[in-house]
């Protein structure tokens, strides 16, 4: 895909995130807090999850897009095999569940609204970013993987896995406070 599209599109996926998590910012803390089943996450849970990855990979993205300016023109991104799996391990339409590691995990965290406030705070940093980038080679591998440092990500692929990722737990926190207005009915005995 070019690059000047790609990072259109991008820009397009942030905002929309953003009007997703300002809904968010309406709901009580009750509604927020709740999980649809005992092992699912919470729309704070899901928030807070992204937080945490968004403190790692702004910051690599920061990085590898400081620096001087190349006045690059547009240019057609691509994967690597790692970008690929990466990228299609988060993809929102992927319904397959996967165990996250042990510190982005926020289960049983005591979590308050402050998390959307943060969410919403990187997102923003998130279109800063994506503003910088049109002058890049989004295909210089320079974003660390968060979970193995020595790997490193293309620019492009790494700005598509973090939205992406962003779109699967905003979607997930959004069924559940739609799983949270459902009414629950009275458990009824049967003899």
């Amino acid at each position: 895909m070019l690059s000047t599209i790609l990072l259109r599109q991008l820009t397009d996926q942030v905002r929309e995130l953003q009007t997703a998590a300002r809904h968010l910012q309406t709901l009580d803390l009750a509604a927020l807090n709740f999980k649809p089943t005992p092992a699912s996450w919470s729309a704070l849970e899901c928030l807070e999850h992204l937080n945490r990855y968004s403190r790692f990979y702004n910051s690599e993205l920061a990085q590898a897009l400081s620096g001087k300016a190349v006045n690059m023109t547009p240019h057609e991104v691509g994967f690597s095999w790692l970008g690929r799996k990466s990228y299609d391990t988060v993809r929102p339409d992927n319904g397959k569940k996967h165990t996250t590691i042990k510190h982005m995990n926020p289960a049983g965290s005591q979590l308050g609204p402050e998390v959307v406030d943060e969410f919403q705070q990187h997102q923003q940093r998130l279109l800063e970013l994506l503003a910088a980038a049109p002058g890049t080679n989004l295909n210089r591998k320079a974003v660390r993987v968060e979970f193995f440092r020595l790997l490193k990500l293309r620019i492009g692929e790494a700005l598509q896995f973090v939205v992406a990722h962003q779109q699967r737990h905003v979607q997930q926190a959004q069924r559940a406070v739609a799983a949270a207005a459902v009414p629950r009915s009275a458990p009824v005995l049967v003899v």
